[in-house]
């Protein structure tokens, strides 16, 4: 039997005890004063008290036994290297580069941004900011120097750690040349760059600004240099992740250092059911929000070991690597994106690969980062025959806003549906005017307020923006901008963005509802739909469709069956007429599906390449489809 409801009857009736009862799996160098309070108008977690986040991730199971323990291990199939950090080992990486930083000028309340592939540094120099009070803001190695100098210019960064270039499979990205040339651009000026040289594409350095990483950690521990862990107010900033914003300008989430810990440190064993000691894995990256938080620091906070890797779920070198990495460290949980998952499928749909590994150990497949199609969920099942539970929650959040709490023993699964609200989290779907839709009717997916520890409290150096992009369309509520609903037994589903919401003559239509019929041919991959432009009907549905590997079928012959099953399984209202294939769907680094972009290529409108695209020339296979059937010219 789970005990969930029991638990989250109790959350609902005492937060604050709630709370309090779960800060006690922290160290605290002083304890707060009040559990919960408004600060400045802001909500606010354990005010008063005085705590360090990496003291609790590293320095706290040294002292308690486990400095022997692995805590990190860096999986790099591009690079053919593996490495493995005990906590004793990587307290002193942590320490040494704490130094530096210090050696830099950086103190408590300074930002340091970092710009970094997949390796061990990455998650050094997020931990050695938190050792000394820092700031840190991550941002994906590779990332345009425009986009690059807007978050300079937005966090002020005392320092910028790098690295001389990132591993793609079949190529080498230089990074050295791109965060020069922000610099450049960018209005605030840095006052030193850090480098990690990697031996595949070594950096030119600049004079009087640039350092070489190797060389300053070598100095600090020759000389026995160490830093020792800063005490920070649980309300100060642990780190600021830039999420993107309607207006083009990237909206800094904030991270709080006492109430992130808290929520991280709860959700390890009552969501994904892991025990200190054992290996976790979170296959995303650490500039996305998966990467902050359950790669870097929940695994850690914890007491596990957390596996950080460097490569692609296909490609590097096969299908088959996913289960190449967790039989190799015995992991016992995976989180990753549907998209990995529909990525495997395509390139290996009979499950082949994964008999050539040892997965005896291996309890959960957790999926997150966009929706879940029941069928991409069912094929999983089939294959690793272990629960597969699908999640939802955002940067914002930075933890499950609905799940499924294997550590509180775990619910039926339903296909589809993330589960149930967390603990922290009153789950409301209201209609446009902020009142509640019936249970099976679509609305927008809101949050009473107050939000519970680890979620933003504001955005940074802008409490205006947050009030106005989160608090204002429907007060007293924290606005997901999901669209969705709840049933009867209180499942919520996950339809679309409320951007992604069509109205096809008058008749407020899912995107995801379509593509999960879609999803469910045998012959198709993956999908997307969006609502383009009509003069008749307001908007009508599109779909584009990727084929499985092998599919040696008409492309028209698939088509036409796609459209015949939505209009069998939504009916003609969903008007749904337009199928079309295409090579590859374009996505983010960490997998979300651009149809924003896709349906502004199909209208016509004028569009900027997303920053965060994986491929840009996929857009060109999507505006030659288009182009092909007459749309978007």
């Amino acid at each position: 039997m789970s005990r969930y409801h029991e638990v989250y009857e109790g959350w609902q009736k005492d937060p604050e005890r709630f709370w309090g009862e779960a800060a006690r799996g922290i160290d605290w160098y002083k304890p707060w004063d009040k559990v919960f309070a408004k600060v400045d108008g802001l909500d606010r977690w354990f005010v008063g008290a005085e705590c360090n986040t990496c003291h609790n991730c590293i320095d706290r199971h040294i002292d308690d036994g486990r400095g022997d323990q692995a805590a990190l291990i860096y999986d790099s199939p591009v690079t053919n290297q593996v490495k493995t950090f005990t906590y004793n080992e990587l307290r002193d990486e942590v320490a040494a580069f704490a130094a530096v930083l210090q050696d830099c000028g950086v103190a408590k309340g300074d930002r340091v941004i970092c710009y970094m592939p997949m390796i061990p540094e990455a998650a050094i120099a997020m931990l050695a900011c938190a050792r000394i009070g820092a700031i840190h803001s991550v941002v994906f190695g590779g990332f345009a120097p425009k986009e690059l100098a807007t978050r300079v210019n937005d966090a002020t960064p005392k320092v910028i750690v790098s690295a001389s270039c990132g591993i793609e499979p079949g190529r080498v990205v230089a990074y050295k040349p791109l965060l020069d040339e922000a610099i450049e651009i960018s209005e605030h000026k840095p006052d030193r760059c850090i480098v990690l040289q990697r031996p595949m594409e070594e950096a030119a350095m600049t004079d009087g600004r640039d350092l070489d990483w190797a060389e300053q950690v070598a100095t600090a521990k020759s000389e026995g240099r160490a830093a020792e862990c800063v005490p920070v107010a649980a309300t100060d900033p642990l780190y600021i992740l830039y999420t993107s914003g309607t207006t083009g300008i990237p909206k800094g989430v904030v991270r709080d250092n006492g109430g992130h810990m808290v929520a991280l440190k709860w959700t390890m064993k009552n969501i994904y059911d892991i025990n200190p000691g054992e290996a976790y894995w979170a296959a995303s990256d650490v500039g996305w929000v998966v990467g902050h938080s359950y790669i870097v620091y929940a695994p850690l906070l914890h007491g596990c070991t957390t596996v950080l890797f460097e490569g692609k779920p296909i490609g590097t070198p096969d299908a088959g690597t996913f289960w190449r990495v967790i039989a190799d460290h015995k992991v016992v949980s995976l989180f990753t994106a549907p998209t990995a998952f529909r990525a495997i499928r395509k390139e290996d749909p009979k499950g082949e690969f994964i008999g050539k590994y040892d997965l005896s150990h291996f309890r959960t497949l957790f999926l997150a980062g966009e929706r879940a199609d029941p069928d991409t969920l069912q094929w999983a099942e089939d294959m690793l025959k272990v629960p597969v539970i699908d999640h939802w929650w955002q940067t914002e959040t930075g933890w499950s806003i609905a799940a499924n709490p294997l550590g509180l023993g775990q619910l039926p699964v339903v296909h589809g549906s993330p589960t149930v609200a967390m603990p922290g989290y009153d789950i409301h779907v209201l209609d446009d005017e902020g009142g509640p839709v019936a249970d099976g009717e679509i609305g927008a997916i809101c949050v009473k307020l107050p939000l519970p520890p680890s979620c933003l409290p504001t955005l940074w150096k802008n409490d205006a923006r947050f009030k106005e992009s989160y608090l204002e369309a429907f007060p007293g509520y924290y606005e997901t901008a999901d669209a969705g609903y709840k049933d009867e037994n209180g499942y919520v589903y996950i339809m679309a963005r409320t951007d992604d919401i069509i109205n096809v003559a008058g008749h407020r239509l899912s995107t995801g509802g379509m593509e999960e019929v879609l999803a469910s041919h045998p012959d198709v991959a993956e999908c997307a739909v969006i609502g383009i432009a009509d003069q008749l009907k307001g908007q009508i549905p599109a779909g584009f469709i990727v084929l499985n590997s092998g599919v040696d079928r008409s492309s028209g012959d698939i088509e036409r069956e796609v459209v015949q099953l939505v209009r069998a399984k939504i009916g003609p209202v969903a008007a749904f007429k337009i199928a079309l294939t295409v090579p590859r769907l374009p996505k983010t680094r960490s997998g979300k599906i651009l149809r924003g972009t896709m349906r502004k290529i199909a209208d016509g409108e004028d569009w900027n390449m997303p920053a965060t695209i994986d491929d840009p020339a996929i857009l060109d296979e999507i505006t030659e489809a288009l182009t092909s059937a007459g749309i978007g010219s």
